[in-house]
């Protein structure tokens, strides 16, 4: 079994992938799995410039594991999703919260895996991604916050992250947002393989049981603590750049450009099949 070759991007977080090209990406069995155990520890999964296609993209992803099924958004590929802030996009509306750091798909049934995406067209300045392990989040939790949180639940709403972008939405976006159900997840996520992480982020509205206020205050708290500068990879994106992200134990959020130039990314998502637990 060939061995990857890798260079850590921070302390906490992130690993670049030195000795993958396509061809490799492809054709090496072995690769998926290698992947996979460096996802576990490294959370984000850098391939500099490599250039995949949707089809390759695809391919590889399937690899990992099932894929989400976009039928209804471009381009064509039905596993891939175009990430543009464009008011053309379909989706732009939606897009905007991924500035403010989130957990994807904590409004669906199971939150997704991992998440793959490939850089289109960049801008000339900023519209980076930021990363933040909630892996490390709650392992740096005090032994008393630890056992005070064991049994805390929170609701998580397309709301809560909407509002963050729309805080006066109109009638037609409260009834779209109020068509995804809220759910009710616990406030760490106990993982089939043992570790555990926070469920914190965006979509998190409130604490079950809780004061409003107080709960919010709890769930601000533990993402500011979550995603201080020196817990966080910054990357900075080039044409071709694949990055693949453990979206069960990583928050992540798109970072501030000029809106007015072009932006891409096209995105697939690893089904999750581990409900938060």
């Amino acid at each position: 079994m060939r061995t990857l070759t890798i260079e850590k991007l921070s302390e906490n977080v992130g690993a670049e992938i030195l000795d993958v090209d396509v061809d490799r990406l492809l054709h090496d069995e072995d690769l998926p799995g290698a992947c996979l155990d460096a996802l576990e520890q490294y959370g984000v999964l850098l391939f500099r410039e490599l250039h995949v296609d949707d089809d390759a993209q695809v391919a590889f992803g399937r690899k990992l594991g099932p894929l989400r099924a976009f039928p209804d958004v471009p381009p064509a590929a039905e596993e891939v999703m175009e990430v543009s802030f464009d008011p053309a996009n379909a989706n732009a509306e939606y897009l905007a919260s991924n500035v403010f750091w989130h957990i994807d798909g904590l409004s669906d049934d199971v939150a997704a895996k991992a998440t793959m995406l490939s850089a289109r067209i960049i801008p000339a300045d900023g519209g980076e991604t930021e990363f933040a392990s909630t892996y490390a989040a709650y392992d740096a939790l005090t032994d008393d916050e630890k056992e005070g949180f064991a049994d805390l639940h929170a609701v998580y709403t397309f709301e809560a992250i909407q509002r963050r972008s729309y805080p006066n939405p109109t009638q037609a976006q409260l009834d779209e947002w109020a068509s995804r159900p809220p759910r009710e997840h616990p406030l760490v996520w106990e993982h089939d393989s043992g570790r555990r992480s926070l469920v914190i982020g965006a979509f998190a509205s409130h604490i079950v049981g809780m004061d409003f206020d107080e709960g919010r205050a709890l769930l601000e708290d533990l993402e500011k603590r979550a995603t201080t500068p020196d817990r966080v990879y910054r990357h900075t994106w080039s044409v071709g750049d694949l990055v693949v992200w453990d979206n069960h134990g990583l928050l992540h959020r798109a970072c501030a450009f000029d809106r007015s130039q072009p932006r891409v990314m096209h995105r697939s998502t690893i089904a999750g099949r581990e409900p938060i637990k």
